[in-house]
């Protein structure tokens, strides 16, 4: 049983004459009989009772009738919600981003998202492999961090960012206009744990310069960092645009150099999988909240720097 009978059926249904529902359908006779022919055979029963020039729909053709009727509405609706979806109006959408400041950078966004698309749930997922979760259609994209090694993966850039050192406005190191990364091991570190990107860069760097950093706190709330870099009780190295996000004038940001900590920002989806209006809608917004909020610093000159993959 195929579609194009049922619509066939359908519009003798509505004509009873053969020759009327032909035109309408813009098809022969002989096809609409021959399709008519076709669907009696496979039900095995008359779907109507021929009468002279006359028409009428046999018992079995009454039942088809109305079953017809709940298809049609259902390939009707199933078409409108398929339209909703492309046009953003609905569905489902997950996105994900390593753990710690990107995460904070997506879920920015959420309300702003709420607002435009109501009706389109979305869920944000924190991992440490993205990557593998694109590539698997766990998630129609991604916020994280080059290198990412793999032709399947489109990469869409956001900014690149530097590294600073965090410290309260009325912190002895407060005024510097940089700090080399040598003088920040004799600090009292206040650090994300070691599962987070921002961490993974500064351990990176540290292997590449011979040094050792050994935080006294370590805390996965990005929220008690700044309260206890605010408050004097020690130093940070965050991100700019995690900075960006928490501006607060009790806390200075001084560049790290020697060597300078950058790290760029990309968001990635499969290559293989169809990205709905929803995800590219919130593609866009997330670059337009980048660019809105300023957030990154320019292109980095090419030189040797500590890098951590996704």
């Amino acid at each position: 049983m195929e579609i194009r009978q049922l619509e066939y059926f359908q519009a003798i249904c509505e004509e009873l004459h053969f020759t009327r529902a032909a035109d309408k359908l813009n098809v022969t006779q002989p096809t609409l009989s021959h399709q008519i022919k076709s669907l009696e055979d496979e039900i095995g029963t008359p779907l109507f009772d021929r009468i002279g020039k006359k028409i009428a729909l046999t018992e079995a053709g009454r039942i088809l009738k109305s079953h017809t009727a709940v298809i049609f509405n259902a390939l009707q609706s199933a078409k409108d919600q398929m339209n909703e979806l492309q046009s953003g109006d609905r569905g489902t959408l997950a996105i994900g981003s390593p753990p710690g400041e990107l995460n904070h950078l997506v879920s920015s966004l959420l309300v702003d998202f709420n607002l435009k698309y109501p009706n389109v749930t979305i869920k944000i997922v924190e991992s440490g492999n993205v990557t593998e979760k694109v590539l698997n259609n766990e998630l129609d994209a991604a916020v994280t961090i080059l290198p990412v090694d793999d032709d399947r993966l489109n990469k869409i850039p956001l900014y690149f960012e530097q590294f600073y050192l965090t410290v309260s406005s009325s912190h002895e190191l407060a005024q510097r206009k940089e700090i080399g990364f040598a003088e920040v091991d004799r600090l009292p570190l206040i650090l994300l744990p070691e599962n987070h990107k921002c961490r993974q860069l500064v351990d990176a760097t540290c292997r590449m310069t011979g040094k050792q950093m050994t935080p006294f706190v370590e805390t996965n709330s990005i929220g008690t960092i700044f309260n206890l870099v605010k408050s004097g009780a020690g130093v940070s190295i965050l991100s700019k645009s995690l900075i960006d996000l928490n501006r607060d004038v009790a806390i200075s940001a001084i560049p790290i150099v020697n060597p300078t900590l950058y790290r760029q920002i990309v968001i990635i989806n499969n290559k293989n999988k169809f990205l709905s209006h929803a995800a590219r809608a919130f593609i866009s917004l997330l670059q337009q909240f980048v660019e809105n909020n300023e957030l990154g610093n320019p292109a980095p000159k090419r030189r040797s720097r500590a890098r951590t993959r996704s």
